[in-house]
């Protein structure tokens, strides 16, 4: 028996057991940097496989490691481990017992994938060369990222530049297929705080008041300039507001306005003249309103760009794992992903697994309270990262 059929064999011997463990951990969650609890159960299932060489790194994340049977080329394979602050509303034995916490972005499954992915990799590990470091990684959901915390780590800086393999759940895709994208895939992200400071007031009297409401609706609309008059056709950038506060009634104008929202792209030269542009237009709207704007846009994730040589081996290994059918040719995403950080310095390969059925109701997407996966996604997520991970060995 062939490895590829070997490690297939593996994955669903071992499938039903892990779509226990991804119950658990989604049951369990945990915010950005606070995954404590989530770290000590995923070491203990290292240590049950057999693992034992574990590092802890930024603080609530591991590092382990496999050898194969002799020396060679080094890959590392990522998994996040942080939940949302959202109020899960699916109906189910596994919901989440940790209140206005929920795995909505499937790091439960990545992680689940990746502890799979380790248990055929030891068990298999006389038959290939090289080693495999396994990296679950927290607070990617948070600013500056888990990724920029690992990166300065002793065990991390120890490796020196190694491929990089990850991937992420999609629901878009059905389960049983996969995405890749070499190049640019997922856009940079930046996080924008507004505070538009006026002068309160009766409601009756608008006169004597410097209204920020009004204030912030214009410079909202403007800002919309900043991608469908400033931006080239030719890039690909976003500008979304998702969160106003004007904490005033319906005759009270209040004194400010709070505005959040976010810029993506994929070009970092356009991003930081964006910047620039938003600072400057909605400072201007203020000022010419008579009020201020205080503009705080802290730098996030810089776009992800999948290595092309990595990620058409990577693609073509694919093919051959699950089928030519079954791999799919993805377009940008404007998500963001702080795996970028990496693939900023290493050659990275990021893809999507398919975890959607329309058959059993699951269709909800990304970051929703109802999001939740067809669990036989874990059984092909924990067979192909490992097959991938031999095979970019080679």
């Amino acid at each position: 028996m062939g490895l590829k059929e070997k490690i297939k064999q593996l994955a669903k011997g071992y499938a039903n057991d892990y779509v226990e463990v991804r119950r658990y951990l989604h049951s369990h969650p945990e915010l950005s940097f606070k995954e404590y609890k989530t770290a000590a159960f995923v070491k203990t299932q290292l240590l049950a496989i057999g693992i034992d060489s574990i590092e802890t790194v930024a603080g609530t994340g591991l590092l382990a490691s496999i050898e194969g049977k002799t020396k060679g080329k080094t890959i590392l394979l990522r998994a996040d481990m942080d939940a949302l602050p959202i109020h899960e509303k699916n109906v189910v034995s596994y919901a989440s017992q940790n209140e206005g916490v929920m795995h909505a972005c499937g790091h439960d499954a990545h992680m689940t994938s990746l502890l799979l992915t380790a248990r055929i990799l030891f068990e298999l590990r006389t038959e290939y060369s090289g080693t495999i470091k396994l990296l679950f990684q927290p607070g990617e959901e948070l600013m500056p990222g888990g990724a920029t915390l690992v990166m300065k780590e002793p065990a991390y800086k120890a490796l020196g530049k190694v491929a990089h393999l990850g991937h992420h759940v999609i629901p878009n895709l059905p389960v049983g297929k996969v995405g890749f994208r070499g190049g640019q895939f997922m856009a940079s992200m930046d996080e924008i705080y507004l505070t538009v400071k006026g002068k309160g007031g009766h409601a009756a009297v608008p006169e004597e008041c410097i209204d920020p409401i009004l204030i912030a609706s214009h410079i909202i609309v403007a800002a919309q300039q900043l991608v469908s008059r400033m931006a080239s056709p030719k890039t690909p950038s976003v500008l979304s507001f998702g969160k106003i506060i004007g904490d005033g009634a319906n005759n009270v104008i209040p004194d400010e306005v709070t505005i959040e929202g976010t810029f993506r792209t994929f070009d970092e030269n356009w991003r930081t003249e964006a910047i620039e542009k938003l600072t400057k237009l909605v400072t201007a709207i203020a000022d010419g309103m008579g009020a201020e704007c205080i503009v705080d846009i802290p730098k996030g994730y810089p776009h992800l760009r999948n290595d092309l040589a990595l990620t058409e081996s990577m693609k073509n290994s694919a093919k051959g794992y699950l089928g030519e059918s079954q791999v799919e040719d993805l377009e940008p995403w404007m998500a963001a992903e702080d795996f970028a950080f990496y693939t900023q310095k290493n050659q990275g390969c990021f893809y999507l697994l398919g975890v959607g059925n329309e058959n059993k109701g699951i269709t909800s997407g990304l970051h929703t309270p109802t999001f939740d996966i067809d669990e036989s996604a874990l059984e092909i997520g924990g067979g192909l990262m490992a097959w991938l991970a031999v095979q970019a060995l080679l």
